[in-house]
C-alpha cells in the first residue's frame, strides 16, 4: 500500500477541482500499480516518458473502435508539446484515480439512494467519493473526452512545467524563457530533448497549478508527417496489418479452448445435459458445468462448440417465455392507462401546464412502435483466463472492467486484489461490453482445469444473451393555435424501466430475471430523456409507463434517444405537413433559444440542397440535440422498386443521400470526430432498415447476422458532414449520429409516397 504525495495528488488530479476538495474526495491508501520499467520516468497516472523519448499515455477506457485512445494521446501532445512519432498509448487497469466521476454523477439515481436532506453539491461530493472509492471505470455515455480532458492536459502541463525547470537549470536561463515544442525543451537557438531531461525532471518541484498553454487543444494543427493526417489514429495500423490483439487472440501456453451454452436471459438453472453425443468429438478435453451454463472445452474452439452443440443442455426458466407479438400488446395495451385496463404512467419531464389542455381541446395523435434492438457487434463476448497460486488474469474486453474484476473474485471466492485484468480492445460494443457474464465461467473452468483456458461466445448464443435496446410503445399528441404553432405536447412512452434493471445486474450483480423484477413498475427517466424534444413548446408533458415484459433489456448506441427522437421527429414533421408549413422552417421557429441546433439547421440547407421538402421530393429533416451536441440531418430516399438490389431494396426503400450538420462544440480530432458522425449514421440507418428481433417462446427470433437487415457496403449512401467550428466544452461524438437519422428517412419517404412510417424497423408493419 502506497501512501498518496502531494505531488501525486498535483499531477494526477482534476484541473479545476480545488485542492482541498479533491484530498477529501482521495482515498488515503490504493493498491499498487502494475509495475513500470525501471527507465521510464513517472509523471503521473496519466503519463510516462521512457529513456528513448516514448512518450506513454495512459488509456483507462475501454476502445472499441471509437479512436478515443487517440483523442485522449492528442491532447497530451498537444499540452505537453510532443512530437506525435514519439508518442504510445498504454491501456491501464481500472485504479481510483481514473475514476469517471462524471458518469457516477449522471448515473448518481442509478447507484446511490437520493438523500434528500443533502445540498446538490454535497450529493455531488457523495457520488465522488463513491465513484474513487469503488474503481469507477466505466467507459459509456459519451463521457471519454468531457470527463478526462482536464486530468490529461493537466498531466501534460505538469511534465512541460518539469522538463523545462530542468532544463533551465541545465542552461542558467529563466524557466518561463523556455518552452517544448516537437519533443525538445527550447530556449533560443539551444534545445533538449525530453528522454535527456525526464529523469531528472521528476525531482524538481510540482508547480501548483501547472500553467496550461493558452491554445486548447484540438486548435493547434502540426504539420504532416508525409502523406499522414496531423495526428492519424495510434490503433489503425494494427488494424489494417491484422497485428491488432484482441482476447481471442490471446495465445498462452498449455491454453484450451471452450465454448459456453448458458440459455435465453431467462434461464436460472441448469437441469441436464446429454454428454454422450459429445464424447466422441476429435479434441474434446472436458465438459464443464455451473449452476446455469455448460462448456465444452477442446484442443480447438470448433471442436469445442461442436461439443456443446451435441450436448443438448435444458434450462429452468423463470418468468413468461413471451413472443414478440405477446410483447408489442404489452406495450400497447400499457398506453390505455389504468381505467382502460392498462398501465400506470408516470409524469417524469414537465413544463408549464403539461397536458392540461387536452381535456377540452382538438389536436392530432398518433401512435409508434418500435421494435428490439439487438446489438449485433461485429466481435462476439470474448475473455481469456488464467489461474495459479490463487492469483487470477483475465484478458477481456468490458467497458466496466471492475465490475468484471469483482464477479470472477466472487466466482472463486478470492480477493478483488487477486485478480489482475489486461484491458483488451472490443471489435465494437454499442454498449454491449458494460453486461459482461463471461468472466465469471471462464475463472471457474480456468480454477478447475488448471489450464489457461479462452472461452468464446459463438454468434447464436452471443444473440440468446443479448440484453437488447428495449422495444417501445409511444402515444404522442399536441394542440396547435389558429397558425400551426405547438402550444402542448404530449409524449407518453411505454416500455421496461431498462436503466434500471441495467444498473441491477451491472453494480448488484443481480441475475437478469431478478433484476426484472426488482425494478418492475418504476419509473425511470433516462427511459423517457431522448424524447425531450429541444423547442420551445410552453406546455410539455412527458410520462413513463413502465412494462413488464419478462426479456432483459440494457444500454444500446444513442439510447433513448434511438427511438425517442424518431417518435417527436417524425410527429413534429407530421404537424408540419398537416399544416401546409415547410418543415424546416418549422422547426427552427420553434428552437427560441437553442441557437446552435437552429445554426445547424440551417446549415444543413445549403450542404444538402433542400428543396423545401415539397410533396414528392423525397428528402426529410430532422434534428436533436443530445450529450451537449447537436446535428441535423437530411435525408434524401424513395421506396426500392421491384427488382432492385441491394440491403436497401430489403429495407423495401432506397437512401440516396445523408447530410449532417453537428455542433459538438470544440473538436479534438477532425478525422475521429468524422469518423464517429459517419458511424453512427450508419448505425441510424441499420435500425431504420432492420436491425430488429422478435421472440419466439422467450429466445429471439434474429440469430445470426443474416437476420438482421444490415446495410452492406452498397447500400451505404452517398454522406456529407460538415462540422460548426466552436469554442463551447467538447462533448460527446459516439451517440448523436445515430437518433436524426432514421426520422430523416422517415420524413423522406412521407414526402416521396404520401405514407407515413410509425414503426423501426420502417417497413416492418402496418403505417
Amino acid at each position: 500500500m502506497v501512501q498518496i504525495t502531494r505531488r501525486g495528488l498535483l499531477v494526477t488530479a482534476a484541473a479545476g477541482t480545488g485542492l482541498t476538495i479533491a484530498w477529501a474526495l482521495w482515498p488515503r491508501q490504493y493498491d499498487n500499480p502494475p509495475a513500470l520499467v525501471d527507465d521510464e520516468a513517472v509523471f503521473g497516472a496519466y503519463l510516462r516518458i521512457a529513456a528513448n523519448g516514448t512518450v506513454i499515455v495512459s488509456n483507462p477506457h475501454c476502445e472499441m473502435g471509437q479512436g478515443v485512445g487517440t483523442v485522449l494521446a492528442q491532447i497530451v501532445a498537444e499540452e505537453l508539446g510532443a512530437d506525435w512519432r514519439t508518442i504510445a498509448l498504454e491501456p491501464a487497469p481500472p485504479a481510483p484515480v481514473f475514476a469517471n466521476t462524471s458518469l457516477a454523477s449522471q448515473w448518481a439515481p442509478l447507484l446511490l439512494p437520493p438523500v434528500p436532506a443533502l445540498r446538490p453539491d454535497e450529493n455531488d461530493i457523495l457520488v465522488r467519493r463513491w465513484a474513487t472509492m469503488r474503481d469507477f471505470v466505466v467507459t459509456a455515455g459519451d463521457t471519454e473526452v468531457t470527463a478526462y480532458e482536464a486530468s490529461y492536459r493537466a498531466a501534460a502541463a505538469t511534465a512541460r512545467s518539469l522538463l523545462c525547470q530542468a532544463a533551465a537549470d541545465r542552461w542558467g536561463a529563466a524557466v518561463e524563457e523556455t518552452d517544448t515544442r516537437d519533443g525538445f525543451v527550447v530556449w533560443g537557438n539551444e534545445r533538449l530533448r525530453f528522454a535527456e531531461l525526464a529523469a531528472e525532471a521528476v525531482d524538481y518541484p510540482v508547480p501548483d497549478p501547472a500553467p496550461l498553454r493558452t491554445t486548447l487543444p484540438g486548435n493547434v494543427r502540426a504539420e504532416p508527417i508525409g502523406d499522414a493526417p496531423p495526428f492519424a489514429r495510434l490503433d489503425l495500423p494494427g488494424k489494417v496489418d491484422g497485428s491488432a490483439s484482441f482476447a481471442g487472440d490471446i495465445r498462452l501456453p498449455d491454453m484450451v479452448y471452450a465454448a459456453i451454452r448458458q440459455g435465453p436471459l431467462g434461464a436460472v438453472a441448469l437441469v441436464s445435459v446429454d454428454r454422450k453425443p459429445a464424447e466422441g468429438i476429435t479434441g474434446l478435453i472436458d465438459i464443464v458445468k455451473g449452476s446455469d451454463w455448460v462448456a465444452a472445452v477442446a484442443t480447438s474452439w470448433w471442436a469445442a462448440d461442436t461439443a456443446v452443440r451435441a450436448l443438448r443442455p435444458r434450462f429452468r426458466h423463470i418468468g413468461k417465455r413471451r413472443s414478440g407479438e405477446e410483447v408489442a400488446e404489452q406495450l400497447d395495451k400499457a398506453l390505455d392507462g389504468p381505467e382502460k385496463g392498462g398501465g400506470t404512467g408516470y409524469r417524469l419531464i414537465a413544463r408549464g401546464a403539461g397536458d392540461a389542455g387536452f381535456a377540452g381541446g382538438k389536436g392530432l395523435a398518433a401512435r409508434y412502435a418500435i421494435a428490439a434492438a439487438p446489438h449485433a457487434t461485429p466481435e462476439t463476448g470474448a475473455v481469456t483466463a488464467r489461474f495459479a497460486d490463487n492469483r487470477l488474469e483475465l484478458w477481456v474486453a468490458s467497458q466496466a472492467p471492475q465490475v468484471a474484476r469483482r464477479r470472477a473474485a466472487a466466482a472463486l471466492g478470492i480477493p478483488v486484489a487477486n485478480v489482475q485484468i489486461y484491458p483488451m480492445p472490443a471489435g465494437g460494443s454499442f454498449d454491449r461490453r458494460l453486461d459482461d457474464d463471461l468472466v465469471a465461467a471462464a475463472a471457474v473452468m480456468a480454477r478447475d482445469l488448471r489450464r489457461p483456458v479462452q472461452l468464446i461466445r459463438s454468434r447464436q448464443e452471443e444473440a440468446v444473451r443479448d440484453p437488447v435496446r428495449t422495444p417501445v410503445a409511444a402515444r404522442v399528441a399536441a394542440l396547435t393555435d389558429q397558425q400551426a404553432n405547438i402550444s402542448a405536447l404530449s409524449v407518453k412512452i411505454a416500455c421496461p424501466p431498462s436503466a434500471r434493471e441495467f444498473a441491477q445486474r451491472l453494480f448488484n450483480d443481480v441475475h437478469g430475471p431478478d433484476a426484472i423484477d426488482a425494478t418492475s413498475g418504476e419509473a425511470d427517466l433516462m427511459a423517457v430523456a431522448g424524447a425531450m424534444v429541444p423547442y420551445d413548446i410552453p406546455n410539455l408533458a412527458i410520462d413513463h409507463y413502465p412494462v413488464q415484459i419478462d426479456i432483459p433489456t440494457g444500454r444500446w448506441r444513442g439510447n433513448s434517444a434511438s427511438y425517442g427522437v424518431f417518435v417527436t421527429e417524425s410527429f413534429i414533421d407530421e404537424l408540419a405537413g398537416r399544416a401546409r408549413r415547410e418543415p424546416l422552417s418549422y422547426r427552427v421557429q420553434m428552437l427560441g433559444q437553442n441557437i446552435r441546433l437552429a445554426n445547424c439547421l440551417t446549415r444543413v440547407a445549403g450542404l444538402a440542397e433542400w428543396d423545401g421538402g415539397l410533396d414528392n421530393s423525397g428528402q426529410g429533416v430532422a434534428c436533436c440535440s443530445w450529450n451537449g451536441a447537436h446535428i441535423a440531418v437530411i435525408a434524401s430516399a424513395s421506396r426500392a422498386s421491384d427488382g432492385a438490389g441491394g440491403g436497401a431494396a430489403r429495407g423495401g426503400f432506397q437512401v440516396e443521400r445523408l447530410s449532417a450538420v453537428v455542433d459538438a462544440g470544440r473538436i479534438i480530432n477532425h478525422d475521429i470526430a468524422l469518423q464517429q458522425i459517419e458511424g453512427g449514421m450508419i448505425f441510424g440507418l441499420a435500425m431504420a432498415m432492420g436491425c430488429a428481433t422478435g421472440w419466439t417462446g422467450g429466445y429471439p427470433d434474429a440469430r445470426t447476422l443474416r437476420d438482421l437487415s444490415l446495410p452492406l457496403l452498397a447500400d451505404i449512401p452517398e454522406i456529407r458532414v460538415d462540422f460548426i467550428e466552436s469554442q463551447e466544452s467538447p462533448a460527446g461524438l459516439g451517440e448523436i449520429g445515430v437518433p436524426a437519422v432514421a426520422p430523416a428517412i422517415a420524413n423522406a419517404l412521407a414526402s416521396a409516397t404520401g405514407l407515413r412510417f410509425r414503426q423501426l424497423p420502417l417497413l416492418s408493419g402496418g403505417l
